[in-house]
Order: structure tokens, then C-alpha cells, then sequence
């Protein structure tokens, strides 16, 4: 997944776009297990809250580079 997105004269990479939308999701995702109580079920928390980060970043990923080809 190589490329850049320009905004305004700046480069920024697609990497780090995935990310920050990765992120968000996450957060809202966090806030609905928060309000449905889908903690109480899951053993380590941050160790959960990582890891569906990084699997929500490399779905983002795989969305835009398959959009791209």
C-alpha cells in the first residue's frame, strides 16, 4: 500500500489516513460495547481495544487498496 493522499500542497500517507480512520472506529466501537456492557465478557480490555485496532487499521488498508487496483 504505497501512495499519498495531497491536501492542500501536503503529502500525507495513505498509512497514516487508514489509521486515523481506523481509530475512529474504534472509538465508536468502544463506545458501543461501553453502553451495551460487552466488557463484562471480555477478559483484558486494552489487550482487546489493540487488538481491534489493528484489525480494523489492516481492513481499512485492504478497503482502500482494493479500490485503488
Amino acid at each position: 500500500m504505497i501512495g499519498e493522499v495531497e491536501a492542500s500542497g501536503v503529502f500525507i500517507p495513505v498509512a497514516l489516513v487508514a489509521g486515523v480512520l481506523a481509530f475512529i472506529v474504534t472509538l465508536i466501537f468502544r463506545r458501543i460495547l461501553r453502553t451495551a456492557n460487552g466488557y463484562a465478557f471480555i477478559w483484558h480490555a486494552g489487550l482487546f481495544d489493540v487488538a481491534m485496532f489493528v484489525v480494523l487499521w489492516w481492513l481499512v488498508a485492504y478497503a482502500v487498496g482494493s479500490m485503488k487496483a
